[in-house]
């Protein structure tokens, strides 16, 4: 069963500053601990388990093929002016080895592609940059794993109203991922400055995200659906 877990950003007031420093790097944000949700059933933010579970997929489906070396895809979507499951509003993957921008994360790449559409003038939108700007309040991003803290960063300074994600840095580290050892609840907790709260919610739908990062680094591990081992690595079949 998919371990569903959230955080409520915490706000100004619930963290524990010195007031003779009041904004002190070396303070540690006091918030509530992450809680398991286990149930499928359960909404979060008017939003049922079912729904996130289908933009979890989606954001597996948002990749450049079926069995990319970096498997990270994201998806940006609108729950706030939708009904039903909502609507899509851009896709990102990584896209270092096809750019050779190693900032081009599926998080940074989504981000990036919605900031186009949102823009366009011959798009669907027609929004101003300001607009724009102000538009990710609205939106959710969700990406198939969890953000390193350069996209966590990101995401916080877009202001997104919610940010999910599956296979946690943890995980990826433990199956040999390099990766910078900040997890996402921690920038969420030291973001507090900034005027626009994320709710957080982590480890969705790990049973199928974890499978696009297990085999990279561990050749006895199958490789992802219509993919085959080629020379050590899986290759689309």
């Amino acid at each position: 069963m998919a371990k569903l877990t959230f955080l409520m950003t915490a706000l100004a007031a619930t963290f524990s500053v010195s007031s003779a420093h009041p904004h002190s790097h070396h303070e540690r944000a006091v918030v509530n601990d992450q809680a398991p949700i286990g149930d499928p059933k359960l909404t979060i933010n008017g939003i049922p388990f079912s729904t996130r579970a289908h933009w979890m997929r989606q954001a597996n489906q948002a990749l450049n093929a079926p069995c990319p070396f970096a498997a990270f895809g994201s998806v940006i979507v609108n729950h706030t002016a939708s009904t039903g499951l909502g609507t899509l509003v851009c896709t990102g993957a990584n896209s270092n080895s096809v750019t050779g921008n190693p900032t081009l994360h599926g998080e940074m790449a989504a981000i990036n592609n919605c900031s186009a559409i949102l823009t366009d003038p011959n798009g669907p939108y027609k929004l101003t940059p300001s607009a724009a700007l102000a538009a990710f309040a609205d939106l959710t991003l969700y990406t198939n794993a969890e953000s390193c803290p350069m996209c966590a960063s990101a995401i916080r300074w877009a202001g997104f109203k919610e940010y999910v994600y599956g296979t946690s840095i943890d995980t990826l580290i433990q199956k040999g991922w390099g990766q910078i050892r900040i997890a996402s609840v921690d920038i969420v907790a030291q973001s507090f400055d900034l005027g626009k709260p994320t709710r957080l919610m982590g480890e969705v739908l790990t049973e199928e995200t974890d499978p696009y990062f297990l085999w990279q680094f561990d050749p006895e591990y199958p490789c992802p659906e219509g993919c085959g081992r080629v020379n050590g690595t899986c290759k689309a079949t």
